[in-house]
């Protein structure tokens, strides 16, 4: 029985939006939605318009659909060669303030404030930006059917784990370098025994039921 090999990226919907007239458009992802811990990263990435963009950026797909050694070469390789690269930051003060999705909003905000030159148009992975006045095209999957996506996806994810990987030196029994913060069994055994940190989010369970209990000596 053969297995049914997923899809790769392309760039349809960014040719669809340059036959629309647009010329910079941005891909939008985010990574750490669903963490106990750290904040949430968005990446913004403009590639380049040109006939050999696919061939430049072959192998760049979901960040999810790849390895830590191949999303640190890639991460590498699109801030060498994309048009424009900008990284925005949902700090866990914010997620417990405003919730995960307004501060992945306000990260991806942040992300599209440092692109140069300004996108005329943008492509987000399930998501819409109700305060950027721009078209926007919010695609199911996004990470999996855009180039632009998928490459942003990359910043987002390399960025937030090397963010975790330091966070690990302040905390080192939390674990923190292997599970960048998701609720795994050996996170949530370490939340038992060592109480919660001023960087676990206290809206997201089970860190509020464990507050109360656990509330840390370094807040």
């Amino acid at each position: 029985m053969q297995t049914r090999k997923k899809p790769t990226p392309t760039l349809a919907e960014e040719m669809a939006l340059y036959e629309q007239g647009y010329s910079f458009i941005a891909g939008l992802d985010e990574a750490g939605r669903g963490c106990l811990a750290g904040p949430v990263v968005a990446g913004a990435v403009i590639l380049p318009r040109s006939e050999n963009t696919l061939e430049l950026f072959a192998g760049v797909n979901d960040s999810k659909q790849l390895s830590p050694a191949a999303r640190e070469r890639f991460y590498e390789h699109i801030m060498q060669h994309a048009l424009a690269v900008g990284v925005g930051i949902g700090s866990v003060a914010v997620i417990d303030e405003r919730n995960i999705l307004q501060a992945t909003k306000h990260a991806m905000g942040l992300a599209l404030k440092q692109l140069t030159p300004a996108p005329d148009a943008l492509l987000l992975d399930a998501i819409y930006l109700p305060k950027v006045a721009l078209p926007q095209r919010s695609i199911i999957k996004g990470d999996a059917r855009s180039l632009s996506i998928a490459a942003a996806s990359i910043i987002a994810k390399v960025t937030r784990d090397r963010l975790m990987v330091e966070l690990h030196k302040e905390y080192p029994h939390y674990g923190f370098d292997q599970h960048k913060g998701y609720g795994t069994v050996a996170h949530v055994t370490a939340l038992h025994t060592h109480g919660v940190t001023p960087h676990h989010r206290r809206s997201f369970s089970p860190v509020s039921e464990m507050f109360g209990l656990f509330a840390s000596t370094n807040d």
